[in-house]
Order: C-alpha cells, then structure tokens, then sequence
C-alpha cells in the first residue's frame, strides 16, 4: 500500500513554562503530556448497521458529543427518523461510554415548519443540513430550490434558533470541481446571508481561502466553520503522489497548497469562529479501492492526533484545546464539557486497517507513525 502523503513537519521549540488557563503542559524528559477538556467533533459520519457498530467505538473514545450526519439511505427527514436512529447509535455504544449523539436533520424541498419546531422540541436535533442534491455522498435527495421551496423551513429555523448546516459546493457540472466551494459562497451563502441575518449557519469542512475570508468578515455567533484534518495537513497533490490515492479523496476535494495554509493560520490563530469537525467518513476498502471510489476519508481513530499536529507545527498548542473543546459548543449554546482528556507526545503507528466481518477500513495516515497519543476514554 502506497503511504499518505504527509507535510514535512517544522521545528518547534517549546516553552519550559506552563501555559496559563486550563491547558496544562507537564514536561517529563523528552516526554510531554497536554490535558485538554474533553473535545467533541461537531461534523461526524456513523452510518448505520455493521458499520455503526463497527466505527462508533473509535469517535466515542476521543469525543463527549458528535453531530451525526443525515445522509443515510434514506436519508434523515423527520424528528421520529433522528430519534430513531439515536437510539440505534446509543445501543451501538461499548459499555460505560458516556458519548452523546447530537442529531440532525436532512433538508429537502419537502421539508415543512411543522418538523423544524418538532425538531426543537424533540431535545435531541440540534441542527438541519443542507446538502445540494448531487453534491456528496447519498445526497441525491438534497435541495433543489433553497431560496423557493426551503424558504418557509429557513425562517421558522431563525424563530427555533436551529443552525443550518452548510455543505458548500455548488453542483453545476459546468463549474470547476475545484471552484465549487468560491462559487456556491458567492451565488449562495452570501444571498443567504443577507436575506436572512439571523439565521445561525456553519459552513461545514471549509476547504479554501475563499471561505476563511467569508467567515471571518460574517458576525461572530451567526455563522462558523468547522475544519477537517486533512484540509488542514493534505494539499491536492496528496491525491496523485505515487499514483491515484483513493482514501485521500473526499467531498470538497483537497484544494491547492495556498488554501491549505490559510486554513491553518485561521485556524490556529485563536478565532473563535472555527472549530473540529473530523467529517469522518467511513467506507469499506473495496468501496474506496474501485472504478467509481466513495468520496470521505474515515479519521475518527488519529483525528486528534493529527490536529495536534497541525496546532504544534504552528506553535500554538496553547489555542488547541479553545478549537477542539470551546468553539463548538459556544456556537451551539450548548454547556462546556466537565470532563478532561491527555495527550501524550509519544509515537506510536496507525494500523494500516481495521478489519471487521463486512471488510476492511482504512484509517487516515494508515502506517503511519504519529507524535500526539490521546487518552482513550
């Protein structure tokens, strides 16, 4: 197996005084030890069925709350689906685990007022996604007529404080794949935006400058990004090093070396309106390793690892925990999590699969070796 391709990493030369605040830094030799609140990871794939109970152990392990993605077959459409298939996720769960799916629902030209205050009155959807129909994977059934038919269910969003959540690319086959995400901001979210101000809005796994840009010049609390790891450590050419890289394609496609770069330092500069979002996406090997591979890269096992990573090559792991524990649940209105997490600086290697009876899966960075070892908890 040809390995991910990883960016070099940087010297960092560390203080030998503790950071003030929560973050507590504990130096041991060569050996450091960062305890953090306990993260949560506000853009998560579980799927359903074997594959449920297959990868729900690795993101109960690192996070205390997951907004779970709709797009199933069929799609999550109503409060009594999301209901339902929390209660599939909680029984899913090893025994003891403590982690708490945060639900939503799937947007359609169908969807009514009526299910948005269901949705609020359920206690257990806390967000509605919008996926342009075609633009992702099982997003067929996505909206068509944002601005006509959804318009009812985006005001009575605004009344019920319900945020929308953003996948941003448009579907045009006549624009550049590497365009979508510039143009659905200008043709879209910017309209959006202005027609209806307070409507909450996260812009979920940002892939460019473009959409750095917008962010930070909307108000803070009304729209937020969250941020993947790998738009955060893989550029483009991940996807061709050494031939075709299949689990390093996903939806929006990694984007040039300048974009990836402007995503960290917005990142890793304190802002408060980015925060995680692993988009981890699990597929089998043989779905990912085929003529018409499934987009999404499955980085529930090494995402904290890696964003670790990224926040210590740019000197700033004294913003780390604000990015994977704070910023979220502040945007939400959601309580802080009480409970705490360690990572370690210690190597370790990512398995190059996790086998199960259905097949393989392929994590992130598999064979890789990796500094930054969570608590598993």
């Amino acid at each position: 197996m040809i390995k991910t391709l990883v960016l070099p990493i940087q010297a960092v030369k560390f203080p030998t005084t503790k950071f003030e605040g929560s973050n507590q830094l504990r130096y041991k030799e060569t050996k450091m030890d960062l305890t953090i609140t306990r993260p949560d990871d506000w853009h998560l794939h579980l799927r359903d069925g074997e594959l449920l109970e297959a990868v729900v152990p690795h993101s109960a392990s690192h996070f205390g709350r997951g907004i779970v993605m709709p797009n199933l077959k069929p799609p999550i459409t109503t409060t009594a689906a999301a209901v339902a298939y929390r209660e599939s996720i909680l029984k899913a769960l090893p025994s003891g685990s403590e982690f708490t799916p945060l639900m939503t629902l799937y947007l359609t030209d169908t969807t009514s007022p009526k299910e948005i205050k269901l949705a609020r009155k359920s206690g257990v959807v806390f967000a509605v996604k919008l996926y342009p129909a075609g633009a992702t994977t099982n997003s067929q059934d996505g909206v068509t007529d944002l601005f006509g038919k959804c318009l009812p269910v985006l005001e009575e969003m605004v009344e019920q404080n319900m945020p929308l959540l953003v996948h941003g690319e448009v579907t045009d086959p006549e624009v550049d794949v590497f365009d979508r995400e510039k143009v659905f901001i200008e043709s879209v979210l910017q309209p959006l935006i202005q027609r209806l101000p307070q409507l909450k809005v996260v812009m979920e796994h940002i892939t460019t400058m473009d959409a750095v840009k917008f962010v930070e010049s909307c108000e803070e609390g009304s729209v937020a990004a969250t941020v993947t790891p790998q738009h955060l450590l893989l550029n483009r050419n991940a996807l061709f090093q050494g031939g075709l890289q299949p689990h390093n394609y996903c939806l929006p496609v990694l984007k040039r070396e300048i974009h990836r770069q402007a995503i960290v330092s917005a990142v890793t500069s304190g802002n408060k309106r980015f925060f995680l979002g692993t988009d981890s996406a699990p597929h089998e090997k043989r779905r990912k390793e085929c003529p018409c591979g499934c987009a999404g890269i499955y980085s529930a096992p090494v995402a904290l690892s890696l964003y670790a990573k990224v926040f210590e090559e740019a000197g700033a792991l004294d913003k780390l925990e604000a990015f994977t524990s704070f910023n979220g649940p502040d945007f939400y209105g959601l309580p802080r999590n009480t409970s705490k997490t360690k990572l370690s600086r210690t190597s370790w290697k990512v398995p190059e699969y996790f086998s199960f009876p259905f097949g393989d899966i392929i994590p992130m960075f598999a064979g890789e070796t990796l500094e930054w070892q969570p608590s598993l908890n």
